[in-house]
């Protein structure tokens, strides 16, 4: 095979990085992010993959999920990676060092990532400051999170709002994360009423209307998943991003299995997928699938059991940032070979299967 220098520098790296401390490698991919490397494109468009989700209209419907770029620190780099919208954060109000190293752990037998960063941040003020340099073009989400230590939870996700609402083009509410001690909590129907009502009263303080998303758990049963879509209908949330890590482990063969935080990757596709088709049932709010999503086929698996737009994460660490274009020009073929006009006319199409 022949390799362009660009393709070659990413293809090294990309093998550096798997065999030095996985969050090491992980600051350093964001850090050449930052500085310009890695992929040259812009987002992967055409009429087919054009779709619109809460009234915000994506080049396409691939997505980078939160987490991957906490703090906003390599958007330029981001923009260039083929996805069609971007979510950063988590960002709480206060800065905060998260958990304790070791937090991030690769399965490679598995495909998989086990993290529990625990929200570690640079806080609403830096964020804030980041987001006013953002891209133009980019179609950009921030995820809300709570302080570990604060006494009002649901305050902190109103306070992050109100600090950096007008400068993203959606949030999302982030209550289903394992790795701050009873955030899953929030997830219960009256608790998320009650921080709902919060957010869409700070959402009013603001000069325009942003998006709402709320990011559920995977590990929810079907009275849990009805309860939460009537919930989220009632209060006006825009979409659903479903889902965020599991705690369950398995089947999975690597040596860190065992190891405690949320699991992300191809261990979690069919559960995140199952969860997906049930709340594609229970409601018509768009949906955004997020969960083991590593090629095109899985992207479009996804679609057709409801969701609206997809998000990935853990692929990257194996696959590399081209993945997000590759996955995107595939999906485009897909739908093209089954002679689909649109992403929309896709959606939901597949839902049965996973019922």
């Amino acid at each position: 095979a022949s390799f362009s220098g660009a393709g070659m520098i990413q293809t090294l790296g990309a093998w550096a990085l798997r065999r030095i401390d996985p969050e090491t490698g992980h600051g350093l991919a964001l850090r050449a992010l930052g500085l310009g490397l890695g992929p040259r494109g812009g987002p992967v468009a055409s009429p087919r993959l054009a779709v619109e989700v809460a009234g915000l209209s994506l080049p396409n419907p691939i997505g980078l999920a939160a987490g991957f770029d906490k703090n906003a620190v390599a958007l330029q780099g981001l923009a260039r990676c083929g996805f069609g919208f971007v979510e950063v954060g988590a960002t709480t109000p206060r800065p905060q060092p998260g958990n304790p190293r070791p937090r991030l752990f690769r399965l490679a037998e598995d495909r998989a990532v086990i993290n529990r960063f625990g929200f570690n941040n640079n806080g609403m003020e830096a964020m804030a400051a980041r987001l006013a340099a953002r891209p133009a073009g980019m179609v950009l989400g921030l995820n809300l999170g709570a302080n570990k230590d604060s006494a009002d939870r649901a305050g902190d996700f109103a306070a992050v709002l109100t600090r950096c609402g007008e400068r993203v083009d959606f949030v999302t509410v982030n209550v289903s994360s394992p790795n701050t001690e009873r955030l899953r909590d929030l997830q219960g129907a009256a608790a998320l009423a009650a921080l709902l009502s919060g957010v869409m009263a700070a959402r009013a303080g603001l000069a325009r209307r942003v998006p709402v998303f709320l990011k559920i758990a995977p590990d929810l049963d079907g009275a849990a998943l009805a309860e939460i879509a009537g919930v989220a209908q009632a209060h006006g949330v825009d979409a659903i991003i479903a889902t965020n890590t599991t705690l369950s482990r398995e089947g999975l063969k690597s040596a860190s299995r065992d190891e405690k935080g949320g699991l992300s990757g191809a261990p979690l596709f069919e559960k995140s997928t199952r969860v997906l088709a049930q709340l594609s049932a229970l409601t018509r709010i768009p949906l955004i699938g997020v969960g083991g999503i590593a090629t095109a086929e899985q992207a479009y698996a996804k679609i057709r059991a409801g969701a609206s737009a997809v998000q990935l994460y853990s692929a990257l660490v194996y696959d590399g940032m081209d993945l997000p274009a590759t996955i995107a020009r595939g999906l485009d073929a897909l739908l093209a070979r089954d002679g689909f006009a649109s992403v929309a006319d896709a959606v939901g199409g597949g839902r049965s299967d996973w019922l």
